[in-house]
């Protein structure tokens, strides 16, 4: 159960966890850590009724971590060194997690050991904060949780993925859509996402008969986010930026595209007097976020494009420096895809429904609690049912929205059910990972990304002793 007041918050430290007067955390017992106290402070982190003990128990999480060596962490100079082209030969995985978040983190860091993989990447996306209910203070003290339960020592790269315009809001009201997305940048630099992938893409407009001026918002806005990223980072971390060109589920992007949006974002952060820019471009090459669900519920088999993927990869690294392009909506595709996305020179790949797919279809996920869910969507998200689709085809497209309603009972499942779930998720990420070229990056991470210690505010009022 969440540990309920700052008294028995107190009481639970006592003889394995120090916090001193100046806020100075100390482990005294690891091996107690990480077991019961760990699981506590993170389901008070999560589910605690009071706000000040919930955000206690995300301070004192953030503080351990520091502690026991595992640090938020931005990508930035391994990316760096993917565009100088040291470094080469494999495609870092970027794993949305939407629900059972501080389980599912603990089975990707076990299978990042298992791999002795140091580049993995948390992320959440903007629309997934909201529907999930993980806001990022939430999100991060869960998958650092997962770091201290599991023993990781090292850097833990956590990013805001998709903090994408909406394209009507901006139209009604562009200073308001922007200001809503700048005030979501400083929220989650704030908790520990020292990576952040900007997605104006939504605001291309093809209307233009230049490629210039059709790319014009896209460029212009990711520029203007980059200078807030940049005034909010904390000192010693610079935040790995990343951009889009093609919305994901469109048309495909092209190398003359990417060439129009590099340009004129280039000239708007010289203009701004931003010193660094993007990392990485986000690209359309034939995917869509989920897959297209068949009639009778199956996902519809997609034809990615690997020579667009690739010639754009190397144009973004080629000419502009970047670590290469980045695969989104890729996690429904066949496992024979994945071995490709190295060869290509991907830099990263976004990864999400198909861990979700996995854990509404295991055997060990209730049913009961699945028929729960799925009635819950006919009536919470009826208003977004197509006139043609068959149930199957309406729940496919909605059951990440269950992942917020259904949160606590979803972490509160046996342990029998979280642990078999689980260890079927280790065993993708663990292929997954395998495929991507990532096991023995451990060496590589841990030689170019050195971790900044960021303290995480003023020692919680009543805590310290």
């Amino acid at each position: 159960m969440p540990i309920s007041t700052m008294d028995e918050l107190r009481r639970a430290l006592e003889g394995v966890v120090a916090v001193g007067p100046d806020g100075h955390v100390t482990v005294r017992s690891e091996s107690d850590l990480r077991g019961d106290l760990c699981d506590r402070l993170v389901r008070t982190a999560v589910f605690a009724d009071d706000a000040k003990v919930k955000d206690a128990a995300r301070w004192l999480i953030r503080r351990i971590a520091h502690a026991v060596g595992a640090v938020p962490a931005s990508i930035q100079p391994l990316y760096e060194a993917m565009g100088r082209k040291e470094v080469e030969g494999f495609t870092v995985p970027a794993i949305n997690i939407r629900g059972m978040t501080y389980d599912v983190a603990r089975a990707v860091l076990r299978a990042a050991r298992a791999r002795d993989c140091g580049a993995v990447v948390f992320e959440i996306a903007r629309s997934e904060i909201g529907y999930t209910e993980q806001r990022p203070a939430e999100y991060a003290a869960c998958c650092l949780a997962a770091a201290v339960r599991e023993g990781w020592r090292g850097p833990v790269f956590i990013q805001g993925d998709h903090f994408q315009y909406s394209a009507k809001k901006h139209a009604a009201d562009p200073a308001k859509e922007t200001a809503a997305i700048a005030d979501l940048v400083r929220e989650a630099v704030g908790a520990g996402f020292y990576n952040i992938d900007i997605d104006s893409s939504t605001l291309v407009d093809l209307s233009f008969p230049s490629l210039r001026e059709q790319q014009r918002l896209n460029f212009v806005r990711c520029a203007e986010m980059t200078e807030v990223v940049r005034k909010a980072e904390p000192q010693g971390v610079t935040v790995s930026v990343g951009g889009e060109i093609g919305e994901v589920g469109k048309k495909n992007s092209t190398p003359d595209e990417l060439r129009a949006f590099m340009n004129g974002y280039l000239e708007e952060i010289h203009r701004r007097g931003i010193a660094k820019g993007i990392s990485k471009i986000s690209v359309q090459t034939g995917t869509s976020h989920g897959g297209i669900p068949l009639p009778d519920g199956r996902v519809a088999d997609v034809k990615l494009d690997f020579p667009t993927l690739e010639a754009l990869s190397r144009v973004a690294q080629g000419e502009f420096g970047l670590a290469g392009a980045v695969q989104h909506g890729a996690s429904t595709l066949p496992e024979e895809c994945f071995d490709q996305f190295p060869t290509r020179t991907a830099c990263e790949i976004h990864l999400a429904t198909g861990f979700q797919n996995l854990i509404y279809a295991h055997p060990a996920f209730p049913k009961e609690l699945l028929a729960r869910i799925d009635e819950h969507l006919r009536a919470a998200s009826k208003d977004e049912r197509k006139p043609d689709e068959t149930d199957e085809q309406f729940i496919y497209k909605t059951r990440k929205k269950a992942f917020g309603p259904f949160k606590r009972e979803m972490w509160d499942l046996p342990a029998a059910a979280r642990n078999a779930i689980t260890a079927d998720l280790q065993a993708r990420f663990e292929l997954l990972m395998g495929k991507l070229g990532v096991s023995g990056t451990r060496a590589i991470v841990d030689r170019h990304v050195r971790p900044a210690i960021v303290e995480a505010g003023d020692t919680p009022a009543g805590l310290a002793g």
